[in-house]
């Protein structure tokens, strides 16, 4: 008989439907500028006619990606972008009805596969100020709790936890038996890491992706980095050949090329300061410590400035509502300076009273 699982038909989704060529995109949490375009050619041109035809081989990588992160092969599994191995960890590691702790709001799509996979998302919210009372965490990791889950730094709060305050929370979850799910999709915009936490202890999974400062959002590619036995349990759950042949050749170029990254470090560092400097000149709060992106509260309104600024200066940013004593203000991601200085001279044009 045919059947449809009530969690699908009941889920609710929403997808961009943007047309985004030829925008300056600031709404996903990209970099506007990419990669090198020397790096882009040098990459292409060692594509062949085989690479194209063959199904991607991994084993290679990830013993580059190991060393890079001085840690072995059997800490490690490759996903197609970080929110893969979210979805396998939420399948594999809790049960139907299993209770999971997140922090609200933060990356949509742990509630989205949480709701999908029938299980129970217990939600802990932001203070007004836009600050989190890690007491309000700790309080939910239940010996009832099945997994936990914490961003580093959260998306879109921006804010990050201290070594003490990170300990706190660790050592809670040890104590009630509930695995720990760190999202590292934006470190390097903020290089405190909890990894070693991954890569020396049991019950504890740290998931990154190459889509944020990497700038290889096009081409999907993350990794989780766990225990062996909990990576063994990751794979079982992977698609074969989940990842592909370009994007393990653009990332093997960057994270062997250190003059790569530190260049795109440097770009971000001078655009977020840039941005930063130029809203505070000019009377606007903002809120992000970390990450690739910035609360904005405008002067008029929000939903005003994101359809102004897609319509009349081909920007394309959002607005987020019930942001704290923010309200509904503005979401916009941090790319180099000329984008910065793009987005700003047109903020300063539409948001007039």
């Amino acid at each position: 008989m045919y059947y449809l699982a009530p969690s699908i038909e009941n889920l609710h989704r929403i997808f961009d439907q943007n047309e985004r060529k030829d925008y300056l995109r600031l709404d996903l949490n990209e970099n506007p500028g990419g990669l090198p375009q020397a790096v882009i050619n040098e990459v292409l041109n060692d594509v062949t006619p085989q690479l194209v035809a063959q199904y991607p081989e991994t084993l290679h990588f990830t013993e580059v990606l190991a060393d890079f992160l001085h840690t072995d092969i059997n800490h490690l599994c490759l996903v197609n972008g970080s929110a893969e191995g979210i979805r396998y960890i939420i399948q594999a590691f809790t049960s139907p009805k299993g209770r999971i702790v997140g922090v609200v709001p933060s990356y949509f799509m742990f509630q989205v596969y949480s709701e999908m996979y029938d299980r129970t998302f217990v939600k802990v919210p932001y203070n007004d100020d836009l600050s989190m009372n890690i007491d309000n965490i700790i309080k939910e990791i239940t010996p009832e709790t099945q997994l936990l889950i914490l961003l580093n730094p959260n998306n879109p709060m921006g804010n990050c936890y201290s070594e003490e305050e990170f300990q706190r929370i660790y050592d809670a979850a040890k104590q009630n038996q509930v695995t720990l799910l760190i999202d590292e999709a934006y470190h390097y915009f903020y290089p405190k890491t909890f990894i070693k936490y991954a890569l020396v202890d049991e019950h504890v999974f740290v998931t990154r992706t190459f889509s944020k400062l990497f700038s290889m959002a096009g081409c999907r590619l993350g990794y989780v980095a766990g225990w062996p036995d909990g990576i063994k349990m990751v794979q079982k759950m992977c698609t074969p050949h989940n990842t592909n042949a370009f994007a393990l050749r653009f990332a093997e170029k960057i994270i062997t090329n250190p003059s790569i990254l530190n260049d795109l470090i440097d770009k971000f560092n001078e655009g977020r300061k840039y941005l930063i400097d130029t809203l505070d000149a000019h009377g606007y709060q903002h809120k992000g410590e970390a990450g690739n992106f910035l609360f904005i509260k405008v002067k008029t309104d929000a939903d005003n400035i994101v359809r102004r600024m897609k319509e009349e200066k081909r920007i394309l940013i959002k607005s987020y509502p019930n942001v704290g004593d923010f309200g509904t203000c503005l979401r916009v991601s941090i790319g180099e300076k000329q984008y910065m200085e793009q987005f700003i001279n047109a903020l300063l044009e539409l948001d007039v009273k």
